[in-house]
């Protein structure tokens, strides 16, 4: 099934289902008995929620939206996150309870992971990030080993084309945007489409923004639910931020760290600017699509705003322009 055919079929789910009681019972299936209550923590896409159990130990539970992924999308996730522990990398990977990481209670598909405590990465501290760069290199050395066979690939398809077509059924432009709207988008995706370059894929993170890694003694990375095949530098370019001058300082120290451990081709900085436009497309087709689960409404009020597409015709100009400047270059090691 298509991604885009679930953005349509799934608007008839909803986690309403998902009470206290049913999730205790879900919990007890596989011989875990919550003495605490269960504490939503900060998720959208599934159910996650942090509990004691009689022993008084801590665990998070993962609820996963059904129709999003197979069993066997989901089973790949949990072999990525298990090579990963085996090869010493610091990442949340979900329990094996009875030799199974997948359990299932009437119809919902749950994990269970340790939980992790930790304060947030700090995306300007240089030597946490090289030390991020040199963790990264590990998980890509990891990655680059074989490929995923059932998550998908990044590509334009499923990150500008199909959320193109959503957008334009759907009725969150205001109509007097409409035209400037596509328009942009369009513009955009023209600009994606030439500067998009085929480029070696391997086992991603996929998803590494800094609120996806924490810091204790050093950094844990959690939260593999966008694992997928692509470019390496997908999962490095998300820790960027600032002005060019900026970037370039932080990238030369991620990479400092990264390439300890795995190349990153100077060819794969031109991929920077056209995933984040694919990044930025497939954000507002995402809001588009769950619109329905009240959780989006409460959490993203200015989504269905006028100022808000109005703010998003400026930031397609902003892309197209960024996408026609010189990329980012490896800085020559002497």
């Amino acid at each position: 099934m298509s991604p885009f055919i679930l953005y349509m079929t799934d608007k008839a789910f909803n986690f309403d289902a998902l009470t206290p009681d049913f999730m205790w019972y879900a919990l007890e299936s596989i011989g875990v008995r919550a003495e605490s209550g269960l504490l939503a923590l900060n998720s959208y896409e599934n159910r996650v929620y942090q509990f004691t159990d009689e022993d008084r130990k801590r665990f998070v539970v993962k609820f996963y939206r059904p129709q999003r992924w197979s069993r066997e999308q989901i089973q790949e996730e949990h072999d990525f996150s298990n090579e990963l522990v085996d090869n010493d990398v610091p990442i949340a990977a979900p329990l094996s309870i009875n030799g199974e990481t997948i359990h299932e209670y009437q119809g919902y598909l749950f994990t269970l992971f340790n939980s992790e405590g930790g304060r947030q990465f700090e995306v300007d501290n240089l030597e946490q990030l090289e030390w991020v760069g040199r963790f990264m290199g590990r998980i890509h050395q990891v990655g680059a080993k074989k490929n995923f066979i059932h998550r998908p690939t990044i590509g334009l398809e499923e990150y500008v084309y199909q959320p193109r077509k959503l957008l334009q059924s759907s009725t969150f432009i205001p109509a007097h945007l409409e035209n400037a709207f596509f328009s942009d988008l369009d513009l955009l995706i023209s600009q994606i489409e030439a500067h998009w370059q085929s480029s070696e894929t391997i086992r991603l993170h996929g998803d590494c923004h800094p609120g996806n890694i924490l810091w204790r003694d050093g950094p844990m990375f959690v939260d593999l639910d966008d694992a997928r095949n692509g470019p390496a530098i997908q999962d490095l370019w998300m820790l960027l931020n600032g002005d060019r001058q900026d970037k370039m300082m932080q990238l030369d120290v991620l990479l400092e760290g990264y390439q300890e451990f795995s190349d990153l081709a100077n060819d794969q900085l031109k991929l920077i600017e056209p995933l984040r436009g694919l990044r930025m497309v497939h954000y507002m087709a995402w809001l588009a699509k769950r619109w329905h689960d009240p959780a989006f409404p409460q959490a993203f009020p200015w989504f269905n705003d006028a100022k808000y597409w109005e703010g998003q015709v400026l930031g397609f100009k902003e892309q197209i322009a960024a996408l026609n400047e010189k990329p980012l270059s490896l800085q020559p090691q002497w």
